[in-house]
């Protein structure tokens, strides 16, 4: 794996903008931007180390499977912060009817120098990158590498998964929601594409903010503005925001009559499904290994403490962006990110170094759709944590001999 400098096309951010990503910067504290979209480089990969990706993400979506079944049958919810009994009930519902899933993304780390890439977390709820994945690098490539190939079958299996998931929908469109509390467009553009895909997949839909999802008490249902029933709806909203919100409870109301076949006409099925909250928690990492240890894509990690590791990271269950996430006997990268996450418990994995080029530090994020391996998303920052003020890098295949050059690569 190589990084390349380049020069950026000629208006750049006019072009992405075109293409949804309106979220082409970050801005700072201080009043600056920083660029999120950023083609001054991009990642060269053989067709051999996609091959690795690939089917490490492969493996990595079956072990995650035999994870959530071996915590249902094991009554391991509190591991997860999860005590609500409600919540324990529709959790397990959800597995046993196992409604359609859409997609998920894996965090990696790896270099192609040799080793297996490693498992750093599971974006499996609420993943967000995916219009710059499967798009906006896409019509990047033909612009500046038009004979070249990428790890980038997105689009399409993503109209593929709505096409064969709508034959366990309800009749009528298929409501795709976000968050309105999100200001910088990456949640609702997110959204927009994800409700293209379905159009393309000849399905009805309807986007609007989830804050605009209204309960309709005589029927016990959720409708929308026009008072139309919710019957699907895909949301970029957690789970583990939903069972806490007011509107959770009658969600979970649902769920329960849906299973027991009261009001199951009325139920909305929600994607992901509530199942997927134990795949979004990170204690999944410490269940996987525990399940399976030393498997060469998994770190140790634990939930009761660091043990015997010297240099690990703490993670707290729910964090997201790097919030709050510590770092402990990593030398120069030994850091206490800021942050209030942690409540809710915390994980312990051991620490590996981010490949660095000149000080650049990429996480690979391997796509998963409908449990099947997808793409490739990449995020790199200038520290050891991705995190708010990452940036996304596009990437290409290469055959394995073509020689180019790279920025120094520091193991």
């Amino acid at each position: 794996m190589r990084r390349i400098p380049i020069d950026a096309r000629p208006g750049w951010r006019r072009t992405v903008e075109a293409q949804g990503l309106v979220f082409a910067t970050t801005p700072t504290a201080d009043g600056r931007e920083l660029p999120y979209w950023y083609e001054s480089a991009y990642y060269a990969l053989t067709t051999d180390e996609v091959d690795v990706l690939e089917d490490t993400a492969a493996q990595l979506h079956q072990l995650c499977l035999r994870a959530v079944e071996h915590v249902i049958a094991e009554e391991g919810f509190a591991r997860f912060g999860i005590t609500d009994e409600r919540v324990v009930a529709a959790v397990r519902r959800s597995w046993d009817a196992r409604p359609p899933s859409l997609y998920g993304r894996f965090d990696l780390a790896y270099d192609g120098r040799g080793g297996p890439a490693k498992l750093l977390e599971y974006n499996a709820d609420t993943p967000t990158g995916l219009l710059e994945a499967a798009i906006c690098q896409w019509y990047w490539l033909q612009d500046t590498h038009p004979a070249a190939d990428q790890w980038n079958s997105l689009h399409e299996r993503l109209v593929e998964a709505w096409r064969a998931a709508a034959k366990a929908f309800a009749p009528g469109p298929v409501h795709v929601t976000h968050t309105s509390v999100d200001t910088s467009g990456e949640e609702e553009m997110t959204c927009a594409y994800l409700a293209e895909t379905a159009q393309q997949a000849g399905l009805e839909v309807v986007t609007l903010p989830i804050e605009q999802v209204g309960w309709q008490r005589r029927d016990a249902r959720f409708v929308d503005l026009a008072l139309r029933p919710i019957r699907t709806a895909f949301k970029l909203y957690p789970w583990e925001w939903i069972v806490r919100d007011p509107f959770g409870a009658q969600i979970l109301d649902q769920l329960t009559a849906a299973r027991s076949g009261n009001g199951a006409a009325a139920a909305t099925q929600w994607i992901e499904p509530i199942w997927k909250m134990l795949l979004s928690n990170k204690a999944l990492l410490a269940v996987l290994w525990e399940l399976f240890p030393d498997h060469p894509n998994l770190l140790p990690a634990y939930l009761d403490g660091p043990r015997d590791l010297t240099r690990h990271v703490a993670k707290p269950l729910l964090g997201r962006e790097g919030d709050a996430i510590r770092i402990t006997g990593a030398g120069a990268d030994s850091i206490v990110q800021p942050g209030t996450g942690g409540a809710e418990g915390w994980v312990h994995q051991q620490y590996t170094p981010l490949p660095d080029y000149d000080g650049n530090r990429p996480v690979l994020g391997a796509w998963v759709v409908a449990g099947e391996p997808a793409g490739l998303g990449i995020r790199e920052s200038d520290g050891p944590v991705t995190d708010y003020h990452a940036r996304f890098v596009p990437h290409l295949r290469r055959p394995f001999c073509c020689q180019l050059n790279s920025a120094t690569y520091t193991p």
